[in-house]
């Protein structure tokens, strides 16, 4: 794929530098790995309470947003430092690593929480990897292919509970790598993307953006690496439970117990960040807006009603599982229409469960999925559905077929 034309530098926001937007600065919070302690939880919710709009979003990275904020107050960082959210300040932006969310808590062919905390570590460690850009993504995915199929720029993806294989850009480098190497592999084929990229004068975001560099990054480690099988047998990959993963009870295989929950519009508000903290010592937000409750310390029928009572969803049939949206009018003056109302009035006016739908503002369709879905776009007065108009008094009869 030829480089894109990149008339600006990567601008993806963080907490040192957010993103001006019409309602105020946006910061995202990187969570490697999508793991969030109770009392971490208990801060961000503060924070969106005090010094936000009251709400965190959920990122298709695994990660959190906080928008409405003033640009110029330092307490958002200096809150989530003192929390532990930024260990490592030069490389904030480039802390983007997906995780299989339940590695180490049902199924799976290896663990790799220990690799993701690992992988964290030694990224922050190599001063040149602050220069990665924003957008660059890693990923260790389990063996169930769910992050795998992610378009991370660089995987390691279990064959067994000791050796993965190497994914660039999505393809097998036919490398073969230990699990005791995948963090030293991972970081090698990133600082060779960073040589690439300046190589070829091309201020590429992504590996598949410059010219051959699957190719020839697979080619450099190949050439570097003393072990391992080199026959490409990966594949193919899968998201998990229809694109959202796990919702509702999970039955752990060390006998604990854990709750898959669903945010509607991948939404939180401050008081439902406070009751996942008060459930569960730790929560995992997945790259699907979803997170996991695991080594539930209480009741799971009792937990699943305060969770249902707190608007959140816990029934792996629910409707509005399927309905994602970007963040729309007010918060973007690009937007078009208040998609998250419309969204929201539409699973209200009834919704089958299993449509997989994304409703954007405009045509740049932030935060669309990966995995197929029909493109709901705003226009004036009304939204392109799949190519064909309709009113937005409409737009639910649309999403059932029925306008």
């Amino acid at each position: 794929m030829p480089t894109p034309v990149r008339a600006r530098v990567d601008a993806c926001p963080g907490v040192f530098a957010p993103h001006d937007a019409a309602d105020g600065a946006l910061a995202r919070i990187r969570l490697p790995g999508g793991v969030v302690t109770a009392a971490q939880l208990q801060v961000v919710a503060a924070c969106a309470r005090d010094l936000g709009d009251g709400a965190v979003h959920l990122t298709s990275r695994g990660n959190l947003q906080i928008r409405a904020l003033d640009r110029d107050d330092p307490v958002l960082a200096e809150r989530l430092g003192a929390a532990g959210f930024l260990p490592a300040p030069s490389h904030e932006r480039v802390r983007n690593i997906l995780a299989s969310p339940l590695s180490g808590y049902r199924g799976g062919q290896a663990d790799v929480r220990a690799l993701a905390r690992a992988l964290d570590e030694e990224l922050c460690a190599r001063p040149a990897l602050a220069g990665l850009p924003g957008r660059f993504l890693f990923a260790l995915d389990d063996g169930r292919g769910d992050v795998a199929a992610e378009e991370p720029d660089l995987c390691w993806r279990a064959l067994d509970a000791s050796i993965g294989t190497l994914l660039v850009a999505g393809a097998d480098s036919g490398l073969r790598v230990p699990a005791t190497d995948a963090v030293d592999v991972l970081l090698r084929a990133a600082e060779a993307f960073l040589a690439l990229r300046e190589a070829d004068g091309a201020p590429a975001w992504r590996v598949h953006e410059l010219r051959d560099a699957p190719a020839r990054i697979s080619a450099q480690l190949l050439r570097d690496h003393r072990s391992g099988s080199e026959t490409a047998t990966s594949g193919p990959f899968s998201r998990p439970d229809g694109d959202h993963g796990p919702v509702g009870p999970i039955a752990q295989d060390d006998g604990g117990r854990a709750i898959g929950v669903a945010p509607v519009l991948g939404e939180l508000t401050a008081a439902q960040m406070r009751l996942l903290a008060d459930l569960a010592p730790s929560a995992v937000v997945t790259p699907w807006r979803t997170l996991l409750l695991p080594d539930l310390p209480g009741p799971t029928v009792g937990a699943l009603h305060r969770l249902r009572v707190a608007g959140l969803i816990v029934d792996p049939g629910a409707a509005a599982l399927g309905v994602s949206a970007c963040a729309g009018r007010p918060g973007c003056a690009k937007a078009l229409a208040d998609v998250r109302a419309d969204a929201r009035a539409a699973l209200d006016a009834g919704l089958p469960a299993g449509r997989r739908a994304h409703v954007v503002g405009c045509a740049r369709r932030c935060g669309s999925p990966n995995s197929p879905h029909t493109d709901v776009v705003a226009e004036a007065d009304g939204y392109r559905v799949d190519g064909t108009w309709v009113p937005v008094g409409r737009l639910a009869a649309a999403l059932r077929g029925t306008a």
